[in-house]
C-alpha cells in the first residue's frame, strides 16, 4: 500500500539551508532561515533561559505527564504580557492551554474553528507557508486577499472588505505583529478601523501572535490584538514564545480562546483539549517550564527583557541602515526602514534570486523574502552593492 504514495516537492527552505552549509565561500550570507542572529551571526541561549534552566535541574522532582493541557502556570504567566496587565482574563472570558510551539497553536485554533462550524477562512497573501498548508489539510476552503500595497504599506482595504464580506460560519486569519514575511504591520489606526469592522461582521478572528516584542515593544506589538479582541465577542489566539525567548527547537506555544461568556469555557476547552489528545496527546514541558520560571521572578523577568530590547535594537539598526541606503540597483529599500520584525520582502525575480546566491553567496527565500538579522555590520554592504549589481 505505501507504494501507492507519490514523492513530494522537498520543502525549499530546507533546500536552502543545506545549499548554504555546502557553500565553501567564508563570506557568504544566509538570509533565508527565520531565526535571531546577533552581529556576530550567532544564535544564542538567552541568559535569562540558561538561569530557568538551571532552577529547573535543581528543583524539578518529576517529568511525570501534565495532560493535554500542559504547563497551566505557563499558560497563566503568559496572560498578562498577551492581554494587557490589567484584566488579562476579559472578566474571564478568556482560557488557554499549552502547544508544541506556535505552528501547534495554529492547528489548534483552526481546528477547532473547524469543529465550531467554519468551513472558510480568509488570509492575506502572501503569509507564512504553514498557514496555507494546515489549512488545506483540515479541508477548509482558503479566501485570499492582496495584505500589501506596492509602496510597501498594509492593503488596509483589502481586510476590510475581507471582514465586511465574510458571511456565517467564515473566520479571518491575520498576524498579529511583525508580519512574516512581509514585515509589513496594521498601524494603530488601522487596528481600530479592523476592529470596528469585525464588530459589525460575522466573522471570527483568529489571531497568530508569533513575534511579539520583536517589532516595538510587547506591550507596543499587542496593541492591534487587544484592539480586536475589545470590540469582539469571540475570537481564537495563537501564541509563540519560540522567537520571544529564543526557544525554537523546544517548541513553546500557546493557544487562547476568548468566549462570549465565561460559563460557555467549559464546553470550548473540553473540544481543545480532545483535538490536542488526538494530534499530540500532551505538549513538550521543559520549554515551558523555563518561561514560567522567568515570568514569576521579577529578576529574570527584567533579564529576558532587556535581553528581547537588545534583540529588537539590533534589527532596528539594520533595518535603519538598509532604509538610509535608498535604493540598490532597481530594489527601494526605504520602505524596509518602516517594517517590523524578522522578515521583510524584496521585489526579486527568480533569475535575481539565483544571481545574488550563484554570484555573491547571498542566501533568500525564492519568494524574496529576507530575514534582516542574517545582516551585520560586516557585510551589509556587500548585501547592498549585490542587490544593486543584479537588478542594475
Amino acid at each position: 500500500m505505501l507504494d501507492r504514495l507519490a514523492p513530494q516537492a522537498p520543502d525549499a527552505l530546507l533546500a536552502l539551508i543545506k545549499l548554504h552549509r555546502d557553500d565553501p565561500r567564508t563570506d557568504k550570507i544566509d538570509l533565508g532561515v527565520g531565526v535571531y542572529r546577533t552581529g556576530q551571526g550567532g544564535t544564542p541561549v538567552f541568559g535569562a533561559i540558561k538561569a530557568a534552566e538551571r532552577l529547573l535541574v535543581e528543583t524539578q522532582d518529576s517529568k511525570s505527564y501534565l495532560g493535554p493541557e500542559g504547563d497551566m502556570g505557563f499558560v497563566e504567566a503568559l496572560m498578562p504580557y498577551v492581554f494587557g496587565a490589567g484584566n488579562p482574563t476579559m472578566g474571564g472570558r478568556i482560557e488557554g492551554m499549552q502547544t508544541p510551539g506556535g505552528t501547534g497553536a495554529v492547528r489548534l485554533a483552526t481546528a477547532l474553528a473547524k469543529a465550531a462550524g467554519t468551513r472558510r477562512v480568509h488570509m492575506g497573501t502572501p503569509s507564512w507557508p504553514n498557514h496555507a498548508q494546515i489549512l488545506a489539510d483540515l479541508d477548509l476552503e482558503v479566501a485570499s486577499f492582496a495584505h500589501a500595497n506596492a509602496d510597501g504599506t498594509a492593503n488596509l482595504d483589502a481586510v476590510l472588505a475581507a471582514i465586511r464580506g465574510a458571511q456565517e460560519g467564515d473566520a479571518v486569519l491575520l498576524h498579529g505583529c511583525c508580519h512574516n514575511p512581509t514585515g509589513i504591520d496594521y498601524t494603530p489606526e488601522q487596528w481600530n478601523a479592523i476592529a470596528a469592522a469585525f464588530a459589525e461582521s460575522a466573522a471570527l478572528p483568529i489571531i497568530d501572535v508569533a513575534y511579539q516584542g520583536l517589532g516595538h515593544g510587547m506591550d507596543e506589538d499587542a496593541v492591534g490584538m487587544r484592539t480586536v479582541l475589545a470590540a469582539v465577542p469571540e475570537a481564537l489566539i495563537a501564541y509563540s514564545c519560540d522567537k520571544n525567548f529564543g526557544l525554537y527547537r523546544d517548541r513553546v506555544g500557546a493557544f487562547y480562546v476568548m468566549a462570549q461568556d465565561s460559563g460557555q469555557l467549559p464546553a470550548i476547552m473540553s473540544n481543545a483539549y480532545g483535538l490536542a489528545r488526538a494530534n499530540w496527546s500532551m505538549p513538550p514541558d521543559h520549554g515551558a517550564a523555563a518561561v514560567r520560571l522567568i515570568l514569576r521572578d521579577p529578576a529574570l523577568t527584567a533579564m529576558w527583557l532587556d535581553e528581547l530590547d537588545t534583540m529588537r535594537a539590533r534589527m532596528r539598526q539594520v533595518r535603519e541602515k538598509l532604509a538610509n541606503a535608498g535604493t540598490a540597483g532597481t530594489v527601494d529599500l526605504a520602505p524596509l526602514g518602516s517594517q517590523n520584525g524578522l522578515f521583510s520582502v524584496l521585489p526579486l525575480s527568480k533569475d535575481q534570486i539565483a544571481s545574488l546566491r550563484a554570484d555573491h553567496g547571498i542566501y533568500m527565500a525564492g519568494s524574496g523574502r529576507i530575514n534582516v538579522a542574517g545582516l551585520t555590520e560586516g557585510n551589509i554592504g556587500k548585501f547592498i552593492g549585490a542587490l544593486a549589481e543584479v537588478t542594475a
